[in-house]
């Protein structure tokens, strides 16, 4: 990875992760923190060191994610689990689909529900018994989590549409709330208290290569997201002698066992394999000044790269508030079909190649080479429109990119969140030819 960190806790409690390569440390204790060596005879305050691997040992150093825990009691310290009932959580995939799908936003339950309860997966690269590529969710939720959970499938990229979360992680807290991204590596065990009540939002589950920024090419040192503005936890933990259930997702099934103790008890930590989270409006967007719509990349947020250069298991790519001013051109997104499948969400505000029927909580998903581009009434518009520059304000949608087909879960295709007509949006685009102009 290509970042370096501060460790030095700020006023809200989270420290500085402006890189995901380099060592950083915390200590909610003073003291507690080991000098000079990572697991020595006797620990200070008589804790346990615990190292958390989310790479393979050998993985060259700029790959390795690893961090050192030093907590009250060791996460070898459980039961036996048993397999318990998941929900939508990594259901079956469907028939092979290439259509374009969109959802309506996923209802919030009235039954008690919470984080975990409440995801439901929409479409995934590979079966749930051989997780792969990435698989993706969303979520709805009306209770804070009163157990624990950790994936041992993947690393979570979580995007909350509504409600505001505290995330309660080995490594400490993180507050995320709309308009920002949390992202917990693969087997961090966490919670998800609720701070506003209701919460709806949608996850990215990586299989593959852990994500980092992508390499900046040609923009050179600066833009996009900078490594200074992302944020991990400072060490924070609970030292509660109580029952406490521990849940885990291991190759798609949900399986759970009782600790006689919180599992949040990690009092000092060093290391990179840390949760962390960002605001998506300190991306700082490029765009044309000329003439033509650049390619989505420029909006890249996050990427997980497989060993093709410039192909990604996972880019997570956002549309953000931005200036358009591009003469002589199509401003929305062009038409296109695509190697990749790409998978929608908004946050909020409109899509500026939508008119209707994508609405902040909903989703679309356009497969390998599925025609796509703005719907009728954004094209004629867009055609129509005098190119002064213009500020797209108020929105921010986003996209799961991968270079894997995508396929619907079963769940995804028989939901009543499934808009039976999506393909209409296109009905109307004029024809071209005879005379040319419109």
């Amino acid at each position: 990875m290509n970042v370096a960190m501060r460790s030095a806790g700020t006023a809200s409690g989270l420290a500085y992760l402006s890189g995901f390569g380099n060592e950083f440390a915390s200590e909610a204790l003073a003291g507690a923190l080991p000098e000079g060596q990572n697991s020595p005879q006797r620990v200070p305050h008589g804790l346990y060191a615990e190292q958390f691997s989310a790479t393979a040992f050998t993985v060259p150093r700029r790959e390795s994610r690893r961090s050192w825990l030093y907590r009250i009691r060791p996460s070898a310290l459980h039961g036996g689990f048993r397999r318990i009932e998941q929900g939508a959580l990594a259901g079956a995939l469907a028939e092979p689909n290439p259509n374009r799908l969109r959802w309506e936003p996923l209802p919030i339950p009235t039954a008690p529900t919470d984080f975990l309860a409440g995801l439901s997966t929409v479409s995934a690269n590979a079966a749930p018994e051989a997780p792969g590529g990435v698989s993706v969710h969303v979520y709805a939720a009306n209770r804070s989590m009163l157990r624990a959970f950790f994936d041992a499938d993947g690393e979570l990229l979580i995007v909350p549409q509504l409600g505001r979360l505290m995330l309660v992680t080995e490594c400490g807290r993180l507050e995320v709330a709309p308009g920002e991204i949390a992202v917990v590596p693969r087997g961090m065990k966490f919670r998800v208290d609720l701070l506003d009540g209701e919460a709806r939002g949608y996850v990215a589950e990586n299989h593959g290569p852990a994500l980092r920024l992508p390499d900046l090419g040609p923009i050179g040192a600066n833009c996009l997201a900078n490594p200074r503005d992302f944020l991990s936890p400072v060490a924070w933990f609970e030292d509660r002698s109580e029952p406490t259930e521990l849940v885990q997702k291991y190759l798609g099934t949900l399986w759970a066992t009782t600790l006689g103790h919180s599992p949040f008890d990690v009092v000092a930590w060093h290391g990179n394999a840390v949760p962390y989270k960002y605001d998506l409006s300190r991306f700082n967007t490029i765009g044309s000044i000329s003439f033509d719509h650049p390619d989505p990349s420029i909006f890249c947020v996050l990427t997980a790269p497989t060993p093709v250069a410039g192909v990604a298991t996972l880019d997570f790519v956002i549309f953000p508030p931005r200036w358009m001013v591009a003469e002589h051109t199509f401003r929305p997104p062009w038409f296109h079909r695509n190697v990749m499948s790409e998978c929608m969400g908004l946050v909020k505000g409109e899509y500026d190649a939508k008119a209707g029927g994508f609405v902040p909580g909903g989703m679309s998903l356009h497969p390998c080479m599925s025609a796509h581009g703005p719907d009728a009434v954004s094209t004629e518009r867009a055609i129509a429109a005098a190119l002064a520059p213009q500020k797209l304000d108020n929105t921010m949608a986003f996209m799961f990119e991968t270079s894997q087909v995508l396929r619907p879960t079963r769940f995804a295709m028989q939901s009543e969140t499934l808009q039976p007509d999506y393909d209409s949006c296109w009905n109307g685009l004029a024809r071209g030819l005879p005379g040319g102009a419109r």
